[in-house]
């Protein structure tokens, strides 16, 4: 059952990094063809933003099947942290593919402006850009939405604080797109109505911002979950329940808990079991009790001590 559990959310997240892949494709090609007739700096922008996260959902795609590998000799608590590698790759590829280029292309257009053309194909353009992502983004949404009900959590508390990167990344990605549509459309509305392309260009350094703002947190967050990030209080309180309601255990003493990749956990406790057995029905106990608890789907390794009577039991 849990294992049934962990592939099925695999695939959802694995079907979201798909659609935004196939959404950015076709988005960045038709903002590349846009930014030429146009000659819009902000469509420019656009276009190396959707570039880059087309690429990026290429090592997002890395990092969701890297990450699901079981556990072997080489690597006794998963392949997990990759999920975490490659999310960082992906968000280190925003920050310059997207970020740096926006921003050089905008204080370039301030410097050596060019005409603008068509300005009919930029906004054809972004209107389909904008369903394209839209629907990227609903996809994203529902299943962060799904994950943050399951743990009693506000929508965007858990786009920050999941241990699921990729999920992460394609959120903040698709909703740093819509609005870098929304600022693209009203640089070149400004570029049509006033004639000058000041506003396109600060349209395409603002779109450069937006980008390089969601690249830091991602690297960050990332940065924290490879270094060992600490569980929330919500779900230290759900395993803990979890243990305490097992029938062999009477008591739990000491709690560890780390991510050890996307919905995975190695769990380390001090417990005192119940009733009073020798010492070698006691070892077989807790290994039994180890693997029962690595039946939940968030649990990839348990590993159980005893207690010793003058340690005081946790509350929860």
């Amino acid at each position: 059952m849990a294992e049934t559990e962990k592939r099925t959310k695999s695939s959802s997240t694995l079907l979201t990094v798909i659609i935004a892949f196939v959404a950015n494709v076709l988005v960045a090609a038709a903002k590349s063809v846009a930014a030429v007739l146009s000659g819009s700096a902000s469509m420019a922008a656009e276009a190396a933003h959707s570039w880059a996260d087309t690429g990026n959902q290429v090592f997002l795609f890395f990092a969701e099947r890297r990450s699901a590998r079981p556990r072997d000799k080489s690597h006794p608590m998963g392949y997990g942290r990759e999920a975490y590698v490659w999310s960082m790759f992906a968000a280190f590829g925003l920050f310059t593919a997207g970020a740096v280029v926006s921003i050089m292309h905008g204080i370039q257009e301030i410097i050596a402006p060019e005409p603008a053309a068509d300005f009919t194909v930029a906004y054809i353009v972004l209107a389909v850009a904008f369903v394209f992502e839209g629907v990227s983004f609903v996809q994203a949404f529902r299943q962060t939405r799904k994950a943050a009900h399951e743990l009693e959590r506000h929508t965007l508390e858990q786009v920050l604080i999941s241990s699921d990167p990729t999920l992460r990344a394609v959120f903040a990605e698709d909703a740093a797109a819509l609005i870098g549509l929304v600022v693209a459309f009203v640089g070149v509305f400004l570029h049509q109505v006033t004639g000058s392309p000041l506003p396109d260009a600060i349209g395409s350094i603002v779109v450069g911002v937006l980008l390089a703002v969601v690249a830091v947190v991602l690297i960050d967050r990332n940065r924290r979950f490879l270094v060992g990030q600490g569980v929330t209080p919500d779900i230290e309180r759900s395993m803990a329940r979890r243990v305490l309601e097992h029938r062999d255990i009477a008591r739990l003493t000491y709690l560890h808990l780390e991510f050890v990749g996307p919905r995975k956990l190695y769990l380390v406790a001090a417990v005192d079991l119940e009733g009073d057995h020798p010492e070698h029905e006691v070892a077989v106990a807790l290994r039994r009790i180890e693997r029962e608890l690595e039946d939940h789907e968030t649990v990839e390794e348990a590993v159980l001590t005893l207690a010793t009577l003058d340690e005081a039991a946790l509350r929860f």
